[in-house]
């Protein structure tokens, strides 16, 4: 009689289970490293008239497009660091791209798995500690290759090396571009490696299109003959910028942001380059010309190939009658430059590149064809992933479920917030962009670059200045408006607001030594200003008597000496 009753009870148990998981929808979490909204049709961009992402656009029509999203770091592991953890950069620790995200800090894997869903994330991770709070993963080291990629896979004992490169236990090659294969990854764990009796949780990430931009072979015709729109600001560059981005009186313009053309000397897209080559003896105008051409249909081609295969994803999810039934989210870790104000990469607090792609369907709660302009930020991701599944944001977390805003048209309540929160701190690295943060609202923008790395540096080594945007007015941030009479309520009103933000956030502590630096720069009275006329001079001073870590390594590299 006990074994019949617990038999029963189990039996009631399971279908408690199978009824609780009908409620709770599919989410499928797709991002595409670099993948910025001027690159999507849905966004309506100069470039949409090239329909680079016709299965991306399908769901953006069946769904909802928010053109509002931003990140807090335009870079990818503290980006990715953020829609992970729903924390601001400096309470989850990873502010470059060197941080750490052990297991006990992977939540939204483990809060979906207390919810009740098969988990797993496929492709570019990039969050250093492997994502063992998931159920499944076969993720990309590192940056991975863009050719015959390795993976680590959970669950696998062999090892794999390539040349000198022994990537240890756990490790698999595959053959082909790694767009192919990571959606051949997400598709073979959707049919055979997820428990079946459960709504799944996928995390799907391309490595594309990050540079350098290593299409498949089979798209190598594909735009060949298209001559790609350029943007304005490509060529003139306008009052964007300031003393801060281009030294005083332009004196650190061909040091600081990479360029297409040939006017940052250490670092531009006339260079050589795996996917392109362009002739030192082509002139500077013609070359400029060259390279965006040639930079943009490699961006495009590696766009295509994610767009290619999302339909597969698309075609399986409707093959097994999922497809409505699943909560379907796509984004890019950031946006990105295509040659915007002469610049490549990502890092800059301008929109190009703090505006995310964010495109969510689900026919059953979101209207198709709905649009939204109200601000979100990535650390709003988990939590609004967390709601879909059930579940209340947990404490620890500081973004905020924008769920009901997708499902009122785009509407969002009174209590809303008001404008975002922008920080980069890996000063002077790699793209030479200088540490800066800044608040986005509907209407302006207000940065401030303080010039010093974040660790434990209290005086700057590039020059401080803000930068005020009326973005109604001035949508491409062509037109510095800080110094104009007329703005200066606005810049007092975002200031104060700013100082909120920053305390609410928990970065404005005796803790973090930039701080200092923020506060002396603050008011930017006179003395300022001529401290960082100063600061400017020195910094040139130290370029060229290679004195300037980065620009020091470069120039040994390349053997050259710089003109003293």
């Amino acid at each position: 009689m006990k074994l019949r009753y617990k038999a029963i009870m189990i039996s009631l148990l399971a279908c408690v289970w199978v009824i609780q998981a009908q409620k709770q929808p599919n989410v499928l979490f797709i991002m595409s490293d670099d993948h910025t909204t001027q690159a999507i049709g849905a966004y309506n961009s100069m470039l949409a008239k090239l329909n680079p992402t016709p299965v991306l656009d399908k769901i953006a029509k069946e769904g909802i497009v928010m053109e509002n999203a931003f990140c807090h770091n335009a870079i990818c592991t503290p980006s990715r660091a953020c829609i992970m953890t729903g924390q601001y950069s400096s309470i989850n620790g990873i502010v470059t791209l060197s941080g750490d995200l052990p297991k006990e800090k992977q939540y939204l894997a483990l809060e979906m798995k207390k919810a009740g869903y098969s988990t797993a994330v496929v492709g570019k991770w990039h969050l250093h500690d492997r994502p063992e709070a998931f159920d499944y993963y076969k993720v990309l080291p590192g940056q991975g290759y863009y050719f015959d990629p390795v993976f680590f896979e959970k669950g696998i004992e062999s090892s794999v090396k390539v040349g000198r490169k022994d990537f240890g236990k756990g490790s698999v090659q595959m053959n082909g571009h790694s767009s192919d294969c990571i959606a051949e990854s997400a598709l073979s764990w959707l049919k055979d490696g997820r428990d079946q009796n459960k709504p799944f949780f996928l995390k799907l990430h391309f490595k594309a299109p990050h540079g350098k931009w290593e299409y498949a072979p089979r798209y190598k015709d594909y735009l060949e003959d298209v001559e790609i729109p350029e943007p304005a600001n490509l060529w003139d560059t306008k009052n964007n910028g300031s003393i801060a981005t281009k030294g005083y009186n332009g004196e650190l313009e061909k040091y600081i942001g990479t360029s297409v053309g040939r006017r940052n000397v250490v670092r531009n897209y006339t260079q050589k380059h795996p996917m392109w080559e362009i002739s030192q003896s082509v002139p500077d105008k013609e070359a400029k010309a060259q390279a965006y051409q040639a930079y943009l249909k490699s961006y495009l081609r590696c766009v295509k190939g994610v767009d290619d295969n999302l339909k597969k994803v698309v075609d399986y999810l409707k093959e097994i009658g999922e497809y409505d039934n699943t909560v379907i989210m796509y984004t890019g870790d950031q946006g990105f430059f295509l040659g915007e104000h002469d610049y490549v990469d990502k890092r800059w607090g301008y929109e190009e590149s703090m505006r995310m792609p964010f495109i969510v369907r689900y026919p059953k709660t979101i209207k198709a064809g709905s649009s939204s302009n109200a601000i979100v930020e990535n650390v709003d991701y988990a939590p609004t992933i967390l709601d879909f599944a059930g579940l209340t944001t947990p404490e620890y977390m500081q973004g905020r479920s924008f769920k009901n805003i997708l499902e009122n048209k785009g509407k969002e309540p009174e209590d809303w917030k008001d404008a975002a929160y922008y920080h980069y701190q890996l000063h002077m690295a790699h793209h030479m962009v200088p540490a800066h943060m800044a608040i986005r609202t509907k209407e302006y923008k207000l940065i401030l670059f303080y010039g010093t790395h974040f660790r434990n540096k209290t005086i700057p080594d590039s020059p401080p200045a803000w930068e005020l945007y009326d973005l109604k007015n001035d949508p491409t941030e062509d037109n510095n408006v800080f110094d104009d009479p007329k703005y200066a309520q606005v810049v007092k009103e975002l200031k104060v607001r700013l100082k909120e933000m920053r305390h609410q956030y928990k970065v404005d502590g005796e803790e973090f030594a930039y701080n200092k630096v923020i506060n002396d720069y603050w008011d930017y009275d006179e003395e300022a200003k001529n401290k960082s006329i100063e600061v400017s001079h020195d910094m040139l001073k130290r370029i060229e008597n290679q004195e300037y870590h980065y620009f020091k390594k470069y120039y040994e590299k390349q053997g050259k000496v710089l003109k003293k």
